[in-house]
């Protein structure tokens, strides 16, 4: 199976705050955005096609049209609980570095873990591994997701998540097709 993790488009939401798992609204430049990922994906054509149910992931999964799209919730971003929606300078300092520390294994208050996202995401993938071997899959998701799968392939520790980045709109391509999965690209 080859999967094809899509980030969403860029939000309508001021920069510096903590959205997670609020349902944010694409930018106005979702349009231009399409047209893009539309370029990107041309030449291949998808067995199936999931979403997170957020609205910046189920309106560029129907915009960008590659056939009937299931939602799943196991592809939303990280749940920031009670950190949602706030401005991250205003969360105290003390507090956010304990997390940011060991994010992997510390949630925010009323919020998750990375590694329950990852947890989320590998029974996500072990499922249409089983349901798409040999075939295409689209999967239009979030940052958090893309980074987790991706230290999953690699075999690396969570903590190393943010040394990726992951852009809106943008391809990534893992290949689950050999014994050993593979990126074959990020960022496209």
């Amino acid at each position: 199976m080859r999967l094809y993790l899509i980030r969403h488009t860029s939000l309508q939401i001021n920069s510096g705050i903590c959205y997670g798992q609020s349902d944010i609204d694409v930018a106005a430049s979702f349009v231009d955005e399409v047209i893009q990922l539309k370029t990107k994906l041309a030449e291949v054509s998808f067995a199936a096609v999931y979403t997170s149910p957020l609205q910046r992931c189920s309106k560029l999964a129907q915009a960008l049209n590659l056939g009937e799209y299931i939602e799943d919730h196991r592809l939303l971003e990280l749940n920031f609980g009670d950190w949602e929606m706030s401005v991250w300078d205003d969360i105290p300092r003390h507090i956010f570095d304990g997390w940011a520390h060991d994010y992997a294994n510390k949630a925010p208050p009323n919020g998750e873990t990375f590694s329950q996202l990852q947890q989320r995401g590998l029974h996500f993938l072990e499922e249409i591994l089983q349901q798409h071997a040999g075939q295409n899959v689209a999967v239009v998701t979030h940052g958090g997701m893309i980074r987790a799968l991706l230290a999953h392939v690699l075999n690396m520790e969570l903590k190393g998540l943010f040394r990726f980045s992951i852009d809106h709109a943008s391809v990534t391509q893992l290949d689950f097709s050999a014994e050993v999965p593979r990126i074959c690209f990020v960022n496209l």
